[in-house]
């Protein structure tokens, strides 16, 4: 949908209601930059007048033809990535002055050539013109609770149309990877999803009697499957909306004795328990706050007791590019996120006093995940306009997945699942 077709509300949307004031020579240098480094990477550019809107492109898991990257508003573009880089790039596709035949190609390009971008002797001068997170957005435990609420207190509603029927929003994985860009029906889905869960259950070791802690419930399916083995849950959650819901479903299920959910700070949980777990939480915690986070899991370990984590994973170079950038997604998506690297999960674990026993990677599964989720999502435009949601909503959360998507196909993203233990020494801090 192009720019001047897509109703954009300043007060809801001020950066992508109008491109920023960058001064000429900035822009120009951007468009050099951003032409030169283009060029020289294994997709298409073309610059078209605003097209008449249409459906979406279909959904590839790839194609082996070259993605193009198509420009409505060229001079727009450059001045938003001119003024603030990769913010301005993912801006200007909620704005329509872009778009593509293949996002999810083209966005794997891009990550696989990230560090082509700029040139060499440029990227000494990256904190010259890359944005700091805002200080709002740190995770104390109050700056938690409303980065929590700006992500998953959208709409229950909105996560239900592109989950599989059981609302794990974390990768699945799949028995084997369908091939091709198939929807898969949603019992295969959930079956998918049930295995990650039975595979962390599985390395908490837990069963009948098990005292179980999840930190960060979801919409409550871990707990419930955690449950119907014979284990004893307590989940805790900052999410009013999953709270509610994930009550709720706990009492469909008919485990309501066995499982309490609970709206807590992990650094407020007290007591022992046998077994800890946590899926794709870390994320949200951010670096500054990793060590309360794994120091929280070893003093809830009762003896002989077991962590499962299962955590997205990128370069530790990288990481340490990332820590302090204002990024798209931290803009829009996760305020005050950090995907850690292994080498920070080990480091963090040990000085916690807690020692890494399993450690297992399912990036293709994740990108696959993805993949089902964004079909998904745009399958129910329509849904999701009912919902109240906007086109440039629709929009930056269609890029979201396309561009989470393309992190893990380029192998710049992982995801892990580990087993940890107290460490013997008695190490920690």
């Amino acid at each position: 949908m192009p720019a001047d077709r897509i109703p954009v509300d300043p007060g809801r949307w001020p950066d992508v209601a109008r491109p920023p004031r960058a001064s000429a020579p900035r822009t120009a240098v951007a468009r050099r930059l951003v032409e030169r480094a283009l060029s020289r990477m294994p997709l298409r550019i073309r610059t078209a007048p605003s097209p008449v809107p249409g459906p979406p492109a279909p959904v590839s898991a790839g194609s082996p033809a070259l993605p193009t990257l198509t420009l409505h508003d060229p001079d727009a573009f450059h001045r938003r990535i001119g003024a603030d880089g990769l913010i301005g790039f993912g801006e200007s596709y909620m704005a329509g002055e872009w778009d593509s035949d293949d996002l999810v190609g083209l966005l794997t390009v891009l990550a696989r050539h990230v560090d082509d971008l700029v040139p060499a002797p440029l990227r000494a001068l990256r904190g010259a013109w890359v944005r700091r997170r805002p200080g709002a957005d740190r995770n104390t435990p109050d700056g938690s609770r409303a980065n929590i609420r700006r992500h998953y207190d959208l709409s229950n509603e909105l996560f239900s149309l592109f989950l599989d029927p059981g609302l794990s929003y974390s990768s699945a994985v799949f028995d084997a990877l369908p091939e091709g860009p198939a929807l898969l029906p949603d019992e295969d889905f959930t079956a998918a999803q049930h295995r990650k869960i039975d595979r962390l259950l599985d390395l908490a070791e837990a069963g009948p009697g098990t005292t179980l802690l999840e930190i960060g419930t979801g919409w409550g399916e871990l707990a419930i499957r955690a449950a119907a083995r014979g284990a004893r849950v307590r989940t805790v959650t900052l999410s009013e909306e999953q709270l509610a819901l994930a009550r709720r479903r706990v009492e469909r299920a008919g485990l309501a004795d066995r499982v309490t959910v609970e709206l807590r700070d992990y650094r407020d949980v007290r007591g022992r328990y046998d077994a800890v777990v946590s899926v794709e939480m870390i994320e949200a915690v951010g670096a500054e706050f990793w060590p309360d986070y794994f120091a929280a899991l070893r003093r809830l370990l009762a003896p002989g007791g077991r962590v499962a984590l299962q955590a997205i994973t990128m370069p530790h170079a990288r990481m340490l590019a990332t820590a302090r950038t204002h990024t798209w997604i931290s803009k829009y998506v996760f305020p005050g996120g950090l995907i850690p690297s292994p080498t920070a999960l080990a480091r963090e674990s040990a000085a916690a006093g807690l020692r890494i026993t399993h450690d297992q990677g399912y990036g293709d599964h994740y990108a696959e995940t993805l993949h089902q989720w964004r079909a998904r999502f745009l399958r129910a435009e329509a849904e999701v306009d009912a919902l109240g949601f906007d086109p440039v909503f629709r929009r930056m959360w269609e890029f979201y997945l396309a561009y989470s998507e393309a992190g893990f196909r380029a192998r710049y993203l992982d995801v892990r699942q580990l087993r940890l233990t107290a460490d013997a020494t008695g190490a920690g801090r």
